[in-house]
């Protein structure tokens, strides 16, 4: 429990930052005087950055130790955040969320790697995965409130300094508390697969967040699309060829294992959108301060900070299947409320679409994280969890890179305040497809097909393949 608690403090810093910086972006905006382009860019260099470094977090933590690399990674994500609080503009700013994102990548894969070889008990791990998911429930909680206070208060670099005390703090206790694991079998890097994956999130984001200012027929923005198809193939072609490849494809042999890729991808895409519109919404349109804005927000984070560990318990209880029944279905109930309904202009509709996106969001996460690692061999472990936690990071990237190209296109030559309810519904219907897609995936995964596939899955993995030259992946 000592352990859970200190690699819950990791994840705390890391949602505690992501759902702070949300409110303090119309702040970031006036001070630098950046576009709503350059506000995407302040959230996805992190998400990009992350998404793209964790697979490599992940496997080199089970090749060189884990508590050696969740310590590098509190390091490295403690010093972004001191460097963020100095930023002087926002080219700076992006550049030391890079720095940031870095040290991210180290921790929650690996943190979970750690769980993961902890609690070896079924019923135990999906339980400690619920606690984990509820601290994502504190965050999403004390995020708004914390950051529109010291915003309110001290200015909008004030919410990088709460990561210092609590990144030391982790860092003293991971020395002193956590045992060191490794793989029994190390894996070698695989560093044309890693430029692959950064080659096709970067070029696949940044088409799409400046599309709508080149144009999305542009030479730009074509020629950015088209790097990211060749990368895509090229991971296709390639990985399948190496003996130890950064990206095992056999994984997504398990219906389950896709499915929670699809799902992660989905839903926290949706998060994301979520996020970034009603922080918009309710500083640019209503005027509310950040503080306020906040507390707006505080049914949504209460929701998904109370649902959480319930959702851990269904799934060690009862599988994943109701909780991401559940999840799909009042997301997308969420979603529809707005688009359909323009809740925005109505507080018992806003506040109803809060609830359920909260209710949600809150029963998502532990199916998505005990699917991925379960029935995985120990010594993949963090190699199955960090594709899980990329899953989640290229939601939030093009979540953001997404809802943020529509408003911009909606918005266009109107002020916030006249345009921005109806340029938002069709950011809210791909929300609400995306809570559709999580209802119908995860309906189609956690049925007994699909548990027979996770079965056939993780024998294939508990032995070498045939196109294996060496025991490595065992």
């Amino acid at each position: 429990m000592l352990i859970l608690g200190i690699c819950c403090m990791s994840l705390l810093i890391v949602s505690l930052d992501n759902t702070a910086l949300n409110v303090a972006l119309p702040a970031m905006q006036r001070e630098l005087d950046a576009s709503v382009a350059g506000m995407q860019w302040t959230i996805d260099a992190y998400t990009l950055v992350l998404a793209s470094l964790l697979m490599l977090a992940g496997s080199t933590a089970d090749r060189v130790g884990r508590r050696k690399v969740f310590m590098a990674g509190l390091v490295l994500f403690t010093l972004g955040s001191l460097l963020c609080s100095l930023a002087p503009n926002l080219e700076s700013l992006v550049a030391f969320r890079a720095v940031q994102a870095i040290g991210g990548s180290m921790l929650n894969p690996v943190a979970m790697s750690i769980i993961t070889n902890t609690f070896t008990d079924p019923r135990e791990r999906a339980r400690a995965i619920g606690v984990w998911g509820g601290v994502v429930g504190i965050s999403m909680a004390a995020g708004p409130l914390v950051g529109g206070l010291l915003v309110d208060s001290v200015g909008w670099r004030s919410i990088f300094w709460v990561n210092l005390p609590v990144g030391l703090a982790a860092l003293l206790l991971t020395f002193r508390y956590v045992p060191e694991s490794r793989a029994s079998r190390a894996r070698r890097a695989d560093p044309v697969g890693q430029l692959l994956v950064i080659a096709l999130l970067a070029s696949l984001t940044y088409a799409i967040i400046e599309g709508p200012e080149a144009g999305w027929l542009s030479p730009l923005t074509l020629s950015l699309a088209g790097a990211a198809v060749l990368a895509l193939a090229g991971l296709v072609l390639y990985e399948p060829r190496r003996a130890e490849p950064l990206i095992d494809l056999r994984f997504f042999h398990s219906a389950p294992f896709s499915g929670a890729t699809v799902i992660a991808v989905c839903a926290f895409a949706s998060l994301a959108g979520f996020l970034f519109l009603n922080t918009l919404y309710l500083q640019n349109v209503r005027g509310l301060s950040a503080l306020h804005a906040g507390l707006y927000m505080l049914p949504m984070a209460a929701m998904t900070f109370v649902c959480a560990p319930l959702s851990g318990r269904l799934v060690g209880a009862r599988g994943p299947r109701l909780p991401l029944l559940v999840a799909g279905t009042a997301m997308t109930a969420s979603a529809v409320l707005f688009a359909g309904f323009r809740a925005e202009t109505d507080n018992v509709l806003m506040f109803t679409g809060y609830v359920l996106f909260g209710l949600g969001f809150g029963m998502v996460n532990a199916p998505i994280t005990n699917t991925a690692v379960s029935g995985m061999p120990r010594a993949q472990a963090g190699v199955a969890a960090a594709i899980a936690s990329t899953s989640r990071q290229v939601g939030s990237t093009l979540g953001v890179a997404v809802i943020g190209a529509v408003i911009a296109a909606g918005i266009s030559g109107t002020s916030y305040a006249d345009g921005f309810v109806e340029a938002a519904v069709p950011a809210w219907w791909v929300i609400a497809g995306c809570g559709l897609a999580v209802l119908l995936v995860g309906a189609l995964t956690s049925g007994k097909w699909a548990k027979g596939t996770a079965l056939r899955t993780a024998e294939r993995l508990a032995s070498p393949g045939p196109r294996e030259t060496a025991p490595a992946n065992a």
